[in-house]
């Protein structure tokens, strides 16, 4: 096992009606940009009980709403415009993953002199940053506990930054706020969770026993819970599992330690550069080819553990449990979820940006079985 440094520093309020702790957000100043989605949260209340907390608080509000799924820098340029034209002091997040990632840039750009795609790209460049306040909508990112945020320039690229400045200083998780999510949003945040684990668990660091199975505590969570929450949609303890399955997925408790690349991450991102995509589904297909590809003799040690530990698969063959484990995760995603299984499901028509695809996600080179360009290729094209 890896050294490491273990802090997560992030103040959770989890559970129902734990909204009514929101004004203590005035104790970073007096003045507030809120920052959320493209609407529904507006159509089910929360938006308008966030601001009347704020407005009772005493707090000047500001707006920036119409944050895309896949979010954009031009919505972090006009929120650090606000920010910087009426000296706000923090940034609230109301939503999910892109939300979150939203404000964290936003928090970081108020901060910094130059453009904010800098920062994005340069997370050296992140030397003070605003504090930062979710209410979160949508389980799936862990983006909610941990200081990374990913943003896309269409000019340029889609990129993730990270720094301890951007991580919220307090969280608000309700189960009951992701009561509307929709089943397909669902199903993709279920995914998303249950590869956030997975990428931890499958390293080549050894040692990380509790670590693994901190993940498959996870990975069995999404299996419980995620068919109950698309079925469900108001199961309570189906969505406060996935909830906190999500704030712990992606915040250094699955992977400190045993740090390794977020390949099929990197791959959904450098195909949202090119098609718009629900993040999650992109995973959900992905996943099992990237599984496919990296079994061989060497690593079947660790599919089979996977086998064995997450889905009860019996056998002293690992090569066939961990045959019947990959198959089991496909399955999963398509019967119990009800998620695309194909690229071509996602509205991707052919194979003429794979190339580009594969070049942008390069950083699987340091992946668990690592990754050249043309092994990405080769699996984009065996999940078209």
């Amino acid at each position: 096992m890896n050294n490491f440094i273990h802090s997560i520093p992030t103040k959770v309020y989890f559970g129902k009606g734990q909204l009514a702790h929101l004004s203590e957000i005035k104790e970073s100043g007096s003045k507030v940009l809120v920052v959320s989605g493209e609407g529904s949260i507006k159509k089910n209340g929360i938006y308008n009980k966030v601001l009347n907390i704020l407005r009772t608080a005493g707090l000047g509000i500001y707006e920036l709403p119409g944050v895309k799924s896949n979010p954009e820098i031009a919505s972090v340029r006009e929120g650090v415009k606000i920010c910087k034209s009426n000296s706000v002091n923090m940034i609230l997040a109301v939503g999910g993953g892109s939300v979150i990632d939203t404000a964290k840039v936003i928090a970081g750009g108020a901060s910094y002199g130059g453009d904010p795609w800098s920062i994005v790209i340069h997370p050296r460049y992140i030397l003070k940053a605003l504090p930062v306040y979710a209410v979160v909508t949508h389980a799936g990112s862990g983006s909610e506990t941990n200081g990374s945020a990913v943003i896309s320039d269409p000019a340029h690229d889609k990129c993730g930054t990270t720094s301890p400045l951007l991580r919220p200083v307090m969280t608000i998780c309700d189960p009951e706020f992701t009561f509307t999510v929709s089943d397909k949003q669902t199903a993709a945040g279920t995914a998303e969770i249950m590869t956030s684990a997975l990428e931890s668990y499958f390293t080549n660091v050894g040692g990380g026993y509790l670590q693994a199975r901190f993940c498959e505590g996870i990975m069995k969570t999404c299996l419980a819970y995620g068919p109950v929450a698309v079925a469900e949609p108001e199961n309570y303890d189906a969505r406060a599992n996935l909830m906190w399955a999500s704030a712990n997925s992606f915040n250094g408790l699955l992977s400190e330690g045993v740090e390794t690349v977020r390949c099929a991450h990197l791959i959904e991102y450098a195909l949202s550069v090119y098609y718009e995509l629900v993040p999650g589904q992109g995973l959900a297909v992905l996943v099992p080819h990237l599984m496919k590809f990296a079994l061989n003799e060497e690593t079947a040690g660790k599919f089979a553990e996977y086998g064995r530990n997450v889905w009860a698969i019996a056998g002293d063959d690992s090569m066939e449990v961990s045959e019947a484990a990959i198959a089991r995760t496909g399955e999963f995603f398509a019967s119990e979820l009800r998620m695309p299984t194909t690229l071509r499901e996602l509205g991707i028509e052919d194979e003429s940006r794979f190339e580009d695809i594969a070049s942008k996600a390069a950083g699987c080179s340091d992946a668990y079985v690592p990754l050249t360009k043309e092994d990405i290729v080769t699996i984009l094209k065996a999940a078209f």
